[in-house]
């Protein structure tokens, strides 16, 4: 039941990212003429009047498909509702609206747990709590595993809350390749173990701040905004740190999650308590955000380049060229997600 659950948010926050792209398009007139969630074979189809409806079998994404280079549309090239032809304007619009629908669905899912589930507050106590040890990672290694509380590194206790994931973290990392010395609790027991962060400063753990979150009914309507705009702001800096940490070279790519590996998290997260479903949709659609600000070919990112290309030179670039950095990059994408999908995979039946 949880994994379907996980399945259907992940689905979700696609289908909010499309549809925000869809909706603008229809908005200014624009010709849409595919709706397509997920990529490779159809599940199931539905010719509207004006536009194809699909569902796709690989869960890697979607597109809003426009009739501009169709040439089977019998529609003229010069048609002033093709997307190609509206003002640079129009079209910023239309690719900005998948990524500012999942920033502002992922405060509204944020706004809907404070109302369903109330404020929370959290009774810290000592130490970082290992919330899912990575296979084959020095963590895993060594026994580690989730639940565990790591109270002390190198010699220091690590401290509670916040402070302590930034000092377990500070310690990984000026030890990277050299092996620590931790104290963990696991249930009533203490002990010694020693692992070796990799060449990044990692040891293939998720953890949390150590303590125990309640929640209580919102004082008043300000603060049901005032408590979502914190956990918005929280997932907004933890995001923003992850993409910093991968691009600076401190995190390699085997701290990304594919499909699976995420429909396991959230699966997990909801078996504890089944509002977590609400922040885990949140983080990911704010993820999904970001990852597709980035400038990558056949991301909402890379094809806002060459529209400031076009702004910058006073014309397109070449409709060659566009199609061939966007096929390239929509086959390194496929890859890599077909790729996280079977490892992710891998590791579960480990």
């Amino acid at each position: 039941m949880f994994v379907l659950l996980s399945i259907l948010v992940l689905g979700l926050l696609i289908v909010v990212h499309e549809l925000g792209h869809f909706l603008a398009a229809r908005w200014q007139g624009i010709r849409v003429s595919r709706f397509s969630i997920g990529f490779g074979p159809v599940i199931a189809r539905y010719q509207g009047p004006e536009v194809e409806y699909a569902l796709r079998a690989l869960p890697l994404g979607g597109y809003v498909g426009f009739p501009d280079d169709d040439p089977d549309s019998g529609i003229p090239k010069d048609d002033p509702h093709l997307l190609k032809n509206r003002p640079i304007l129009d079209r910023t619009i239309v690719l900005l609206a998948g990524v500012t629908a999942n920033f502002v669905f992922g405060y509204l899912v944020l706004l809907a747990l404070v109302v369903l589930g109330g404020v929370p507050e959290t009774q810290v106590r000592p130490g970082a709590l290992i919330q899912q040890v990575t296979a084959g990672q020095a963590a895993e290694r060594t026994g580690l595993e989730a639940g565990d509380v790591v109270l002390e590194a190198a010699g220091r206790p690590v401290g509670s809350g916040d402070g302590a994931l930034a000092q377990l973290s500070r310690v990984f990392q000026a030890n990277a390749d050299k092996s620590v010395n931790l104290v963990v609790q696991r249930g009533e027991e203490r002990r010694p173990v020693a692992l070796t962060p990799n060449a990044q400063g990692k040891v293939g753990v998720s953890l949390s701040a150590n303590g125990t979150v309640t929640r209580r009914a919102p004082r008043d309507i300000a603060e049901v905004f005032t408590s979502s705009a914190t956990a918005y702001g929280r997932i907004a800096v933890t995001t923003l740190n992850g993409f910093g940490q991968l691009f600076t070279g401190r995190a390699g790519l085997d701290q990304l999650t594919g499909p699976v590996g995420i429909v396991a998290v959230t699966a997990q997260a909801a078996q504890s308590d089944w509002l977590n479903l609400f922040y885990v949709a949140a983080l990911i659609s704010f993820n999904l955000a970001v990852l597709n600000l980035l400038p990558l070919p056949a991301l909402d990112g890379g094809q806002l380049v060459f529209v400031i290309a076009e702004a910058l030179r006073g014309k397109p670039v070449p409709d060659k060229i566009q199609n061939y950095v966007n096929q390239a990059g929509m086959l390194v994408l496929l890859g890599l997600g077909v790729l996280l999908i079977f490892r992710d995979t891998f590791n579960l039946l480990q």
